[in-house]
């Protein structure tokens, strides 16, 4: 009776092979499914019909399914999972004693083919769970220069902990010595929680900055908390009105800016009447706000009762259409922002990208760069507006103090995907995707830097660059670093804006859909993170099923095996896809020891143009269970769908991992160590009611910047898993780590307590895209 269950079973499990590998081959895929679906079928007739040969066969089959996943994926043992799981269950059950005995009129409980197959195997997997082949081990040598300037001491007064955009701080109390022994301080809990009627992609990225003697950060919503840095208790709020709507792309806020007049080094309207020291906020509905740091009322000297109107000049607004989501930056007197725009929400009409400086203290518009007319940064005329449809930069800038240059991570302009309109010798396109230096005072021009090339992938630069001296093969530089979304990490000099790193122009396709007028090349930096090209061997899952399915649909989308695949009305797979290799976090930088760490992530995304009509061209086009798309393109050619390429179980067909954790070598360039980062544990899916109980290490999506601090440490949450670890900087193992109430996607921040301790603090609130654990924590850590 067992073994006709048995038969039954590997009946309908041979025949779903034999089906989905058939249609993996005839989209040119890999024989091997369909081929073992036949063999597997042979095997349960013959069980069936009560044929020892049935486990013989069946035991060559599990060594032909060995040879051919050695043969694709070497001794990867988490790409052994989808190719291996389910035959080797199968044999396994075929060679216990209740199977094996009835073939045998009882005589005997063991087949020996069979049964030592079995036997090997569970000892070569046991093997593989001690060995991973990705990691590379290293250790950065470079010794630690006290002498070196930048980065963060006992504050943390800006977002990236100073102007330079470093993600560093001089402290060392805390080291890979003593790390073991930290332990929460204090947890505060913002109350401003997601509600069903606020936007899906709802983050609380926010880093707390520390200055004033308090702690301060912002909610999604844009609430301002200012806290006892050693305590946690609340000093003061503010509470603004929540303009809840699921139409709001973004409701995030990573962080508010710190302002001293008293520190301050240039000349200002007049000295400060009101508010000395000031918090300033950039809200997702477009205002920038003052505050009093002391107390959290608005600044009524500055702007409108503390209020400045950032929709002033861009002429009609749609809803939704302006938001900030980024720190502004504060540098000497000035409050310097750019923005961002709803992301193909209509062809044309939308908000500028125009940077803006205002007066710390007035709010007076002191210079405006329009990337449409970038030779004048005077403020813009009373009723007058800026052109729109230009490239817009919705990262935090940076600023180099000492040599009066801010910099500005230009992204695309709206829609990301379709370039019809663009007009190569114009001024938009110039600054579209480009970092470009700016004269801090002024607002003039003085060099830029392309990092794409007619960019119709959305590859913004999402990152604040970082400004470090290096000392590159013997020759000292003054560089900037720029994070990009396809893996680029461009070395500038930052007052030229050279290559301090060679940079290759790479060929890519030009065919695509008509009218579209394809770039030639792309650039190449020579420290990059650009994963390697895909192939159906690189498509995962968690069972041969779902593994099949993706390795089917690799073959139907279009895939030059890189990362300018051109989007098209069929289907284009774009790896890197629009959450890019880096985004909003950034990279950290140690200037003491010139080294660099980074978070770069590996998810392949699927492009679909699609063709709108003159009567489809303002109606909204909807999916298939009736949901309407976000990339609407209203007006356009073409509306724009861009979804992660997964399985039906929700699982990357990327095969991880999909998150990793390097170190680099900046005398050098060299990257020094490579790890996989993160978990499976508290991951959401759709095939398990609630999350996944077990933490498999296979290097998890990292939504969030690192932190590097003189005790050799790196900090580092933003893993969908909810962890917050520490890393050794020198070499990348993995130290210390504690599980979190809610994803920290997030950038942590750390500080030293007027109680003589060092703290490290990080927001935990969850990511609604990322679909992580939702919260509204801060968690501090001191020593026991």
């Amino acid at each position: 009776m067992i073994n006709k269950l048995t038969s039954i079973i590997m009946v309908i499990f041979a025949v779903a092979l034999m089906y989905m590998g058939g249609e993996l081959l005839s989209a040119g895929g890999s024989a091997f499914y369909a081929a073992m679906g036949a063999g597997v079928l042979v095997s349960a007739i013959l069980l069936l019909l009560n044929r020892r040969s049935a486990l013989t066969l069946y035991a060559l089959l599990m060594w032909i399914t060995l040879f051919w996943i050695i043969q694709e994926v070497g001794f990867d043992k988490w790409q052994w999972i989808p190719r291996g799981d389910l035959f080797g269950l199968l044999g396994l059950w075929l060679a216990l004693p209740w199977v094996v005995r009835p073939l045998y009129q009882g005589q005997r409980r063991f087949h020996p083919l069979l049964g030592g197959t079995v036997g090997l195997m569970v000892l070569l997997v046991i093997g593989l769970c001690f060995y991973d082949p990705l990691p590379q081990q290293g250790t950065i040598t470079t010794p630690r220069q006290s002498a070196a300037t930048g980065g963060a001491a006992d504050e943390w007064s800006a977002y990236g902990g100073t102007t330079d955009g470093q993600r560093f701080s001089a402290l060392k109390q805390i080291t890979r010595d003593n790390v073991n022994n930290l332990e929460v301080a204090w947890t505060y809990h913002t109350g401003d929680l997601r509600q069903d009627d606020d936007a899906t992609e709802y983050t609380f990225e926010a880093t707390p900055l520390k200055a004033n003697g308090m702690l301060y950060f912002c909610t999604p919503h844009n609430e301002v908390h200012a806290l006892d840095p050693e305590t946690g208790a609340v000093k003061w709020k503010t509470a603004p009105d929540k303009n809840r709507s699921y139409l709001q792309q973004h409701q995030t806020c990573r962080g508010v800016s710190y302002y001293d007049a008293g520190q301050a080094q240039a000349q200002t309207d007049a000295a400060p009447a009101l508010c000395r020291r000031r918090i300033f906020n950039a809200t997702t509905d477009a205002r920038l706000l003052a505050l009093d740091a002391d107390t959290g009322k608005p600044c009524a000297d500055f702007g409108d009762n503390g209020v400045v109107n950032l929709r002033a000049g861009m002429g009609e607004v749609r809803p939704h259409a302006l938001m900030q989501t980024a720190a502004p930056l504060v540098a000497g007197n000035l409050v310097i922002l750019g923005g961002s725009v709803m992301d193909n929400g209509f062809h044309s009409g939308n908000p500028s990208g125009v940077i803006r400086a205002y007066d710390a203290v007035s709010g007076r518009l002191v210079w405006n760069f329009d990337p449409a007319n970038p030779e004048n940064t005077a403020p813009i005329a009373q009723g007058a507006t800026y052109p729109q449809d230009t490239p817009v930069a919705w990262a935090t800038l940076s600023a180099d103090l000492k040599n009066g240059l801010v910099y500005v991570p230009f992204g695309n302009a709206s829609p990301d995907e379709v370039g019809f309109d663009r007009d190569p010798a114009s001024n938009t396109e110039k600054f579209r995707d480009a970092l470009v230096a700016l004269d801090l005072k002024t607002g003039a021009f003085k060099w830029r830097y392309q990092s794409s090339n007619h960019d119709l992938w959305d590859r913004d630069n999402p990152s604040q660059p970082s400004l470090v001296d290096i000392t590159y093969q013997g020759t000292p530089q003054p560089a900037v670093i720029l994070p990009t979304k396809t893996g680029n990490l461009f070395v500038l000099n930052r007052l030229t804006g050279q290559p301090v790193y060679p940079v290759e122009q790479v060929k890519v396709s030009v065919e695509g859909i008509k009218g579209e007028q394809y770039a030639p090349t792309q650039p190449v930096s020579s420290l990059n993170f650009i994963p390697a090209p895909l192939t159906e061997k690189s498509m995962w899952g968690i069972t041969p099923f779902d593994q099949m399915a993706c390795r089917t649909t690799f073959r139907k989308l279009r895939y030059d095996g890189n990362p300018w695949t051109p989007p098209t009305e069929a289907g284009s797979l774009i790896f890197p896809g629009n959450i890019g290799v880096f985004n909003w976090g950034s990279v950290a930088v140690d200037p003491q020891r010139q080294m660099l760490i980074a978070a770069p992530v590996r998810l392949a995304y699927k492009y679909n143009l699609i063709k709108r009509t003159p009567e489809t061209e303002t109606q909204r086009t909807f999916t298939k269970d009736g949901t309407p798309y976000w990339n609407e393109n209203f007006h356009g050619e073409y509306a724009i769908h861009i979804q992660q390429m997964a399985s039906g179980l929700g699982i990357p067909c990327v095969a991880p991992p999909w998150g990793r954790m390097v170190g680099v070598d900046l005398t050098t360039g060299k990257t020094e160590w490579l790890r996989r980062v993160g978990t499976t544990r508290n991951l959401k899916t759709s095939f398990l009611p609630g999350r996944f109980p077990l933490g498999f290490p296979m290097g998890m999506v990292a939504h969030g910047g690192p932190l590097l601090t003189a005790g050799d440490l790196v900090f580092h949450g933003a893993t969908a898993d909810n962890y917050f670890r520490a890393y050794d900087s020198t070499t990348g193992e993995l130290l210390w780590q504690t599980e979190l109430s809610a994803g920290a996607q997030a950038t942590p921040s750390t500080f030293m307590g007027k109680d003589g301790k060092q703290y490290v603090v990080i927001a935990a609130g969850g990511h609604g895209s990322l679909g992580t654990t939702a919260g509204d924590s801060v968690v501090a850590f001191r020593l026991k």
